[in-house]
């Protein structure tokens, strides 16, 4: 099976998946589901490239099934129970009230480019699954590594955040604590380097320099688009003066000292 056959399989699917989300969303006024269902459809489509694409080594379509299955598991997991009982999401909300009775087709189109940014993530699952290279190359096994080193950080970060918002003493406050006292958002940056792992791990199959593609895409949307514009604008619209000294001392997303300990610094 070629890469466009396999693409467009996995396009048609999830293309699919997301028309069930939406038809969700309109009997329940609800679009909060959509989060968990594109973090879970990453690790589907991983799993259906190495479960279909029979030239690659079977090993190396194994290992990407199954840590990928795991990590969207884990974060499919993390964003349900983050939004249950809560309600829909506020950046939701939002749409829903701006659009008013468009917002239902506004959603469908949104929930068709969740699909679609799916699948062009998916990029380095797909080079993976077809290589064809008879052995587990030293490079694979160390973005691997990077792939764990981002799960396990993430995971942390966001054990630390919901520890935080659990004191009724920190209400209003901003976190501060463990990774979150050197980046104003390490989950995203793990995140971001879980990517970076996959496009190492990818690198080696043919026409491998194709997969940092997905994180750079991922990298500009975290910065520029979806990840931290929205996430900063609500933390000011809910906690001011805090989060703007925050701002001021702590790095916005590469992990680094904060600034009073960089300007003592000799």
């Amino acid at each position: 099976m070629s890469l466009r056959e396999l693409w467009m399989e996995g396009l048609v699917g999830v293309v699919t998946f997301f028309a069930g989300l939406w038809i969700l969303e309109v009997r329940q006024k609800d679009a909060s589901l959509v989060d968990a269902g594109w973090a879970g459809s990453l690790g589907a489509l991983a799993a259906w490239y190495g479960f279909r694409a029979e030239q690659g080594l079977y090993e190396r379509r194994v290992i990407l099934a199954v840590i990928v299955g795991l990590w969207s598991l884990r974060l499919t997991y993390h964003i349900v129970k983050r939004h249950a009982g809560t309600g829909e999401d506020g950046r939701y909300r939002e749409i829903r009230a701006s659009y008013a009775e468009n917002a239902h087709r506004f959603f469908f189109f949104f929930y068709q480019a969740q699909a679609l940014l799916a699948v062009l993530l998916s990029l380095p699952f797909l080079l993976i699954a077809l290589d064809r290279s008879p052995t587990i190359r030293p490079s694979e096994l160390f973005g691997w590594l990077l792939v764990l080193a981002g799960v396990v950080f993430e995971s942390a970060a966001d054990h630390q955040l919901a520890r935080h918002r659990t004191e009724p003493s920190n209400r209003g406050k901003t976190c501060r604590m463990g990774l979150w006292r050197y980046s104003r958002h390490p989950n995203y940056f793990f995140e971001w380097v879980v990517w970076c792992g996959f496009a190492v791990v990818a690198l080696g199959a043919p026409y491998g320099w194709a997969a940092w593609a997905s994180p750079a895409m991922m990298l500009f949307l975290i910065l520029k688009v979806t990840g931290i514009p929205p996430t900063e604008a609500r933390a000011l619209a809910s906690r001011g003066e805090d989060y703007r000294s925050y701002q001021r001392s702590t790095s916005a997303f590469f992990p680094w000292l904060p600034r009073n300990e960089r300007e003592a610094t000799p």
